[in-house]
């Protein structure tokens, strides 16, 4: 049984994961927050603190780390004893991180796939230019690495896995539907770190269509849904992790993602974009100053944290799936509500950061247990779905499933779920 966890990363996200791990610290043990910026932590820290939200007394400690330093993560993972190590700092990291934890044998557990911050929207598949280049590694050393464990790659990826399990006999397309109904009242804001959110949309939009990937512009292809709460919502196709992972694993001829839009940002990005501010790309000044145009963006926009005291309304994620059971068509909605209000006054955090931040920890519960200790690389949909969805319903994201029985709740039967997906049974 693993135990003891190093949270990597200060911002809204790892708030999250903070005091959900503090909540859960009779199976997780020890809580260890890391960052550059060891103030960060130290604010972490005191929140939960100030929120009581220590299930029983324990070690909750704040480092100064950076990440990239293989050695130095290394050493700390081996001083505090971490047992699992949560990566919510930035997507340059993984590649760091993932390697202190093969070296040292803690279970690694990431929410995004690693990123060159000199590449955008790579050639696909994105985990095959990286994570997965480790995998025979990680089997080889035993070593647990759980890959996209947030929401959306996460959840979603787990939902997908469910539908395949127990939804449909055959599955013609998945489409994850992203939708953030709430308002932060500032006049533009990301609603996570703004290098990384406007990296996903200045290059191609890279999807799985007709068992082939297919290259989009931004913003070009559009759609209009009634989703359950947030009422009719037009969201954007868009290049994202999941479809990465799931077009390999899942035997499943179009997997897309579907982001929500207000004119508003659409407006502000053409704008930023067009005058060449969300370049990766550095340039020199009239004053001889070499600046990365993005870095400087991401400068002067709010801290993504600092929108949560603020925000108000709901998000609605997940997947809309369309195949046949039983030899009938069949179209199926797994999703997830939340409200951005309700998740500040638990934990501080809005509602963008507490469905990235809930899951990870879920993922660590279930490894330091053994169900998820699979000793090898997986990425969500490669492990039991049932019990990830089921803890995460204990843990403030309850999933409902809408279709031609109407909208509930999502229940299990009584009975023992399969231990693993069909398609990894199978070898695929």
């Amino acid at each position: 049984m693993k135990k003891n966890v190093l949270i990597v990363g200060a911002g809204g996200v790892a708030q999250v994961v903070a005091h959900k791990a503090a909540m859960n610290n009779d199976v997780l043990g020890d809580i260890h927050i890391a960052s550059r910026t060891v103030d960060k932590c130290h604010a972490i820290v005191q929140s939960v603190l100030e929120k009581r939200s220590l299930k029983t007394p324990g070690v909750l400690q704040a480092h100064q780390l950076d990440a990239l330093d293989v050695e130095a993560t290394k050493a700390l993972i081996t001083r505090i004893r971490a047992g699992i190590v949560i990566n919510v700092g930035s997507s340059f990291l993984n590649m760091s991180v993932l390697a202190a934890c093969m070296e040292t044998g803690a279970a690694y557990i990431d929410t995004a796939i690693h990123e060159d911050p000199k590449k955008i929207c790579e050639t696909p598949p994105w985990y095959g230019n990286y994570e997965w280049t480790h995998r025979a590694e990680c089997e080889k050393r035993g070593v647990t690495a759980i890959l996209g464990a947030g929401f959306d790659p996460g959840v979603v990826n787990a939902y997908a896995a469910l539908a395949e399990e127990q939804y449909f006999d055959t599955i013609d397309s998945i489409d994850i539907i992203d939708v953030n109904a709430g308002s932060h009242g500032r006049y533009f804001a990301t609603n996570f770190d703004p290098e990384i959110n406007f990296r996903e949309f200045t290059g191609r939009v890279w999807t799985w269509q007709e068992k082939q990937w297919t290259a989009n512009a931004m913003f070009e292809v559009k759609r209009t849904d009634d989703l359950p709460v947030v009422g009719e919502q037009t969201t954007y196709l868009t290049g994202h992790d999941e479809i990465h992972s799931l077009s390999a694993n899942l035997d499943v001829p179009n997997i897309r993602f579907w982001m929500g839009f207000g004119e508003h940002y659409i407006n502000v990005f053409t704008v930023l974009k067009n005058l060449g501010l969300l370049s990766e790309q550095p340039v020199t000044t009239a004053e001889g100053q070499e600046v990365v145009p993005l870095k400087v963006v991401k400068a002067v926009l709010p801290d993504p944290a600092s929108l949560a005291p603020n925000y108000q309304g709901k998000t609605c994620i997940g997947d809309l799936i369309k195949g046949k059971k039983d030899g009938e068509d069949r179209e199926v909605f797994i999703y997830n509500v939340c409200d951005h209000a309700e998740n500040y006054a638990e934990v501080g955090s809005q509602a963008i950061s507490y469905t990235a931040g809930v899951p990870p920890v879920a993922a660590a519960m279930l490894i330091a247990t053994g169900e998820w200790d699979a000793k090898r690389m997986a990425n969500i949909e490669q492990l039991p779905p049932r019990p990830f969805l089921e803890l995460l319903s204990t843990m403030g994201l309850p999933t409902r499933i809408r279709d031609a029985e109407g909208d509930r709740d999502l229940t299990f039967p009584d009975e023992e779920a399969p231990r693993l997906p069909r398609r990894v049974a199978a070898g695929r």
